[in-house]
């Protein structure tokens, strides 16, 4: 079985910017290289799980938003990290799919490519529904970062509230 960090896109690995889907546009989160290699060291995989309601909402097309996830996918790899998978719910939020976060649709694909270690494996996010997420699919450990969506950290269900994913060592032990 395969520990996985289950990472959201936009505010975790780069910067929250409203229906980003031009390169152009992307920007890294500082520390996201440095604390994926760290993991990987540690035996973990990477699986993307992004809402991406601008698709639905006709902001910008899926090819569009597969151009821009092919080309952060090589940044990954040029970088010596490899993502095992990226999973997108499409729809609007009134479409009452089964794939947007906090419903579990995107794990469960990630499932049928990957036996996942649910118990030792870990969701990073930056919003309420992420961590709901995580919870809903029975993965006990969670990070909200503060690099994307502001929240109450006082309210937060996650088991741990970070600055950034640059802080994940200070965490994430094994």
């Amino acid at each position: 079985m395969e520990k996985i960090i289950f990472l959201d896109r936009d505010g975790v690995i780069n910067v929250e910017k409203n229906y980003l889907y031009k390169i152009e546009d992307f920007e890294f989160i500082d520390g996201v290289f440095s604390s994926l290699i760290y993991l990987q060291n540690l035996g973990y995989k990477f699986v993307i799980i992004t809402n991406q309601s601008g698709i639905g909402r006709g902001y910008y097309s899926f090819e569009q938003y597969q151009t821009l996830t092919t080309w952060m996918k090589e940044q990954f790899k040029q970088n010596g990290i490899n993502i095992s998978g990226v999973f997108c719910c499409p729809h609007a939020p009134n479409e009452n799919c089964n794939c947007r976060k906090p419903k579990i649709d995107m794990i469960t694909q990630a499932s049928k490519i990957l036996d996942i270690d649910y118990k030792n494996s870990w969701l990073v996010g930056d919003k309420d529904s992420d961590i709901q997420t995580a919870y809903n699919v029975n993965i006990p450990n969670t990070i909200q970062v503060e690099t994307g969506h502001k929240f109450d950290k006082e309210k937060s269900n996650a088991t741990y509230v970070i600055n950034s994913i640059k802080d994940i060592p200070t965490i994430i032990k094994s």
